[in-house]
């Protein structure tokens, strides 16, 4: 048995499929059961809500929503996945949103945009349901010296920064490409601004180069005690200046112009 075995959680062993319902669930469990994880995203979720701004009697939209508890942190929001799982609110796909034009204040998403076969086609249904002034905030994995070395080797999910925009998906959770966003705001922010002028890019911030390691993610045991989360997020904090080479995730948050 090699070490990653050793560390591979048990129950995700018996999870073949991450495109069934039950793989979201299983999420879910873990998610509720690894105190360092959990912590994790309620950082996660705090940074989305500051950077949606106002969100009292606003409309906030989730993509991705998977096994997560957004709402604790973001009261109200409407969560929503493309997979048909009782968690959720509603059931659509990021490209094919069911809401009025102009009608949105908001979407945040976690680790949502690099699963999107055809993102060209969610940012047009962004801009089409955005309010003038409305946000999306997303956080992303991020395309650094560490993160390539971590996600290229020790990921299940691609992370090709030579390709295009566009993949070819053979499921919502098994098909992605990590350097997607990377790809889209950094590589190519000119065609992005070109191609969405109603879109203006507020913020793009690099961090976390070392607690979704720590927490095992969803996949790996954890591999430090739930009451070190505030140390580690401690040490990250002195180590921020580097965060342009070692961090493993990026905050990204945009705006629809008022005109």
């Amino acid at each position: 048995m090699g070490f990653l075995d050793f560390l591979r959680l048990s129950e995700h062993q018996k999870m073949d499929n991450l495109d069934d319902a039950a793989a979201t669930l299983l999420h879910a469990e873990i998610l509720q059961h690894k105190g360092f994880l959990k912590k994790l995203y309620v950082d996660f979720y705090t940074e989305l809500r500051v950077a949606v701004g106002n969100i009292k009697n606003n409309t906030v939209i989730e993509l991705g929503s998977g096994g997560g508890f957004i709402k604790d942190v973001i009261p109200g929001t409407l969560t929503s996945d493309v997979l048909p799982v009782a968690s959720v609110d509603a059931v659509f796909s990021a490209c094919e949103m069911p809401f009025e034009d102009r009608s949105i204040d908001a979407i945040v998403m976690i680790d949502v945009l690099h699963h999107i076969p055809d993102v060209r086609a969610f940012f047009a249904e962004a801009v089409r349901c955005l309010k003038p002034g409305g946000r999306i905030a997303m956080i992303e994995p991020a395309n650094t010296v560490w993160s390539r070395f971590i996600y290229k080797n020790f990921h299940h999910e691609a992370f090709d920064p030579q390709t295009g925009w566009e993949f070819e998906s053979k499921g919502p959770l098994s098909t992605a490409n990590g350097a997607l966003p990377w790809i889209i705001f950094h590589r190519d922010r000119d065609t992005f601004e070109k191609s969405y002028p109603q879109l203006n890019i507020l913020e793009t911030r690099i961090h976390t180069p070392l607690r979704y390691l720590l927490s095992g993610g969803f996949t790996l045991r954890q591999l430090t005690p739930s009451w070190s989360y505030c140390m580690v997020k401690g040490l990250e904090w002195l180590f921020c200046p580097f965060n342009r080479w070692t961090g493993m995730f990026e905050t990204i948050v945009l705006e629809k112009k008022m005109k």
